[in-house]
């Protein structure tokens, strides 16, 4: 398993359609996720530490954690197939439970945990990094400094 961070979230033309994009922590591939419009919003506000004003579903599910005592270790993603992924949920307690990577990352992100991806994936579906794709990343990162969580409804 690799240490992966969240680079962010993005809309891809011209689908329009949201993509998360993952890069090793200490590596120089990318793994970009499409995923969800309302999962997009929910990663974009835990990364930019937007406050609702009311729990959105993934703050929810972080309460319901803490409220029965545990706490999210960690999520991995540990597989791909036809480009679906699968993660987990790895929590103290031991206990495991499969979930989407959109949400496991939502959820990872408002708990702090650390994301993981394994190596087989990576190997699939990542992207090695070249000079011209970190320039692309910095535009990302811009864009992402501009970016609102309601640019994603």
């Amino acid at each position: 398993m690799r240490e992966v961070e969240v680079v962010g979230v993005r809309v891809e033309m011209p689908t329009n359609q949201p993509l998360v994009l993952l890069r090793e922590a200490e590596g120089t591939r990318y793994l970009p996720i499409w995923i969800g419009a309302v999962e997009a919003s929910a990663i974009a506000y835990a990364q930019q530490g937007t406050p609702t004003t009311r729990p959105l579903t993934h703050e929810l599910m972080q309460h319901v954690v803490e409220a029965l005592g545990d706490e999210l270790d960690e999520v991995r993603i540990v597989d791909v197939h036809e480009g679906v992924f699968h993660a987990l949920l790895v929590f103290a307690s031991g206990a495991e439970v499969e979930a989407r990577p959109s949400d496991s990352i939502a959820l990872a992100l408002r708990a702090g945990s650390r994301i993981v991806c394994a190596e087989d994936v990576l190997d699939e579906a990542g992207i090695a990094s070249t000079d011209q794709e970190e320039e692309v990343v910095e535009q990302f990162r811009e864009f992402l400094d501009h970016v609102e969580p309601e640019d994603f409804e």
